[in-house]
């Protein structure tokens, strides 16, 4: 694991400098100098994509990281600032850092919240994002999805052992899709960090400080004052864009993803029978679209 230390403007001055972790997958092949930057949802942390992150490196490199007060990343001193702009901000001085390492091609894939900042990031030409792609997610947020994240995020639990851990953590990611009982422990052990004899989730619970406050009607607006300012950074897009969709998806809509593949870089939108948001990364078919997709000449 290594870090990027991060100067962030925050409300806090504590929050000005600290450690964003990630995890760097080295190349086999060698090629260093083309990265593959992968970024997690919400409530998730880097190791999610260590099935897809294996079979990357055999051409490329690939940096997984784990967003501010998720996994191994430092904490934040004001709980508002775990919004898209401070994570926006962190991305950005990883791929600065990238490339004064020497770093000359870098591609995105973000799943769910890590695709929203994968939004903003390759709108900005001059960080020269070669390709683009966004698991399960979109400019319109479907209100009703941000309510059912916000009834399970930031709860306080702590579990007897791994066995109840991944129980709960099915009950609250069904929408995953079917996944072997050895995938969803490979999927639940990265999410979890112990506390005496008791284990817990590994992220601060206070990132859902921003989700307390919303009802049905908040959410809607939210959803409503975002969609324009988002739609408006997906037109800016030209990067080359690879859209994958849980065909049961409830955060994004099928309407939503055939709006994305006529406006901006016009995505080609694959959809995942059985799978809701959103798709883990994991199943080879999965795997081969997304290496398939990046690996091409």
């Amino acid at each position: 694991m290594s870090t990027v230390s991060a100067d962030v403007n925050t409300s806090s001055p504590e929050d000005m400098h600290r450690r964003m972790a990630y995890w760097d997958w080295s190349s086999a092949s060698g090629n260093e100098q083309h990265v593959v930057i992968c970024v997690h949802g919400l409530s998730r942390q880097s190791r999610d994509f260590d099935v897809l992150a294996s079979a990357l490196r055999r051409d490329v490199r690939v940096i997984c990281p784990d967003v501010a007060g998720r996994g191994h990343s430092d904490w934040l001193q004001d709980p508002m600032a775990y919004q898209l702009p401070t994570y926006v901000q962190d991305m950005v001085a990883l791929i600065s850092q990238l490339r004064e390492q020497g770093v000359h091609t870098i591609d995105w894939v973000g799943t769910s919240m890590g695709g929203l900042i994968g939004v903003v990031v390759a709108a900005q030409p001059e960080l020269n994002i070669r390709r683009l792609v966004l698991n399960d997610v979109g400019p319109t947020i479907e209100a009703a999805a941000l309510l059912r994240i916000g009834c399970y995020l930031g709860k306080d639990i702590e579990f007897q052992d791994m066995g109840a851990a991944a129980s709960y953590l099915w009950e609250i990611s069904r929408t995953f899709g079917p996944h072997s009982e050895q995938e969803w422990l490979d999927l639940s052990a990265p999410m979890l960090r112990e506390k005496g004899d008791k284990l817990i989730l590994h992220y601060d619970p206070k990132i859902a400080v921003p989700f307390r406050a919303l009802t049905a009607e908040s959410a809607q607006a939210v959803a409503e004052h975002s969609q324009a300012a988002f739609w408006g950074l997906y037109e800016c897009i030209q990067s080359p864009t690879l859209l994958l969709r849980g065909a049961e998806s409830d955060l994004l809509s099928r309407a939503t993803a055939q709006r994305m593949t006529e406006a901006g870089p016009c995505a080609t939108c694959v959809e995942f029978a059985g799978v809701g948001h959103a798709p883990t990364l994991v199943s080879p078919d999965q795997v081969d679209l997304v290496a398939t997709y990046l690996l091409a000449a």
